[in-house]
């Protein structure tokens, strides 16, 4: 099994315009979407597309939480979220018009967790996690969930002996990579704030495997970096058009870790993943991608060995 985390999720409110967007004029909607918004859910989406058992937790509000289920459903998610009483799930508002390739996202801060809300969390992943299960903790924290209360979440999945994968950012990825865990995926601004003593990149990357099992330093459009056993394998992604990158990264997490789980070799499941990626990128929304074009598009990654 694979438990996705994602403590802050969200609701994304795709708002199409009629034209470009401007300042100072009327910009008329012609349509509105709804997508799933977490870095986690985002991944679970992908590992439903794949056929991998898997189960989202983390935290929703119970002001929407029909709204928020709806998308669940449609994404073919499996969860069991906690439920925080008198609050709601954050949304994002994404703006997308015709005449541009990218879009403008609004976020909202997220709901605020009680010390009970994260008790009956704990509790709820204590009783099913165990040490054969790959777990992702992916994304923001929200209101009054600290780094501490992140602490005690990764020492809970130590005891339970799982794979703990993290797609974090900030502090929250210095305290994973302090206990560390067995998967991180930092971007390139990530992979330098970690690396403060400005060692040579794949140095840097082979001494961080020695505590962290996998390790995939995103480079964006430019492919990636991913490091196990102290082999390092550069990735180069196909080609594709471009339409909102937003969910790329997730998209690449959820396919990684499925490969795992299916106990693909690396280079397959760096193919997969990437391919995945590069299929997301192309569409609109933050969680849609072409399973279909993905395993087409996937001989198409180049992969070396450095």
């Amino acid at each position: 099994m694979i438990y996705t985390i994602t403590l802050n999720p969200a609701i994304d409110r795709l708002l199409y315009l009629e034209e470009k967007m401007e300042s100072r004029k009327t910009n008329r909607i012609r349509e509105i979407a709804y997508d799933i918004g977490g870095k986690g859910t985002h991944a679970a989406h992908v590992m439903s597309q794949l056929n991998v058992h898997h189960l989202a937790l983390g935290f929703i509000g119970d002001v929407n939480n029909n709204k928020f289920k709806k998308i669940l459903k449609a994404k073919h998610i499996k969860d069991d979220f906690t439920v925080v009483r008198g609050q709601a799930t954050r949304e994002c508002y994404i703006i997308i018009d015709r005449n541009t390739t990218g879009t403008t996202m609004l976020t909202e801060k997220g709901m605020t967790v009680s010390e009970e809300d994260k008790y009956a969390f704990i509790e709820n992943l204590k009783a099913k996690v165990k040490q054969d299960d790959i777990v992702l903790i992916a994304g923001s924290l929200p209101i009054n969930f600290t780094l501490n209360d992140l602490r005690k979440l990764i020492g809970v999945l130590k005891e339970a002996g799982c794979f703990i994968a993290c797609d974090l950012s900030g502090e929250a990825l210095k305290l994973a990579v302090e206990m560390a865990v067995d998967f991180i995926k930092p971007n390139e601004f990530e992979l330098n704030e970690l690396n403060s003593t400005k060692e040579n990149t794949i140095d840097y990357l082979k001494n961080l495997n020695n505590n962290i099992q996998y390790i995939v330093a995103s480079l964006g459009e430019k492919g990636s970096y991913c490091v196990h056993d102290r082999k390092v394998y550069r990735v180069l992604p196909p080609k594709v058009k471009e339409v909102n990158d937003t969910g790329a990264g997730d998209c690449f997490v959820g396919a990684f870790l499925s490969g795992l789980y299916k106990h693909l070799s690396i280079p397959e499941t760096l193919k997969l993943a990437s391919a995945c990626a590069a299929s997301k990128v192309m569409h609109h929304d933050s969680s849609t991608f072409s399973l279909e074009d993905a395993l087409r598009m996937k001989e198409l990654v180049k992969i070396t060995e450095i």
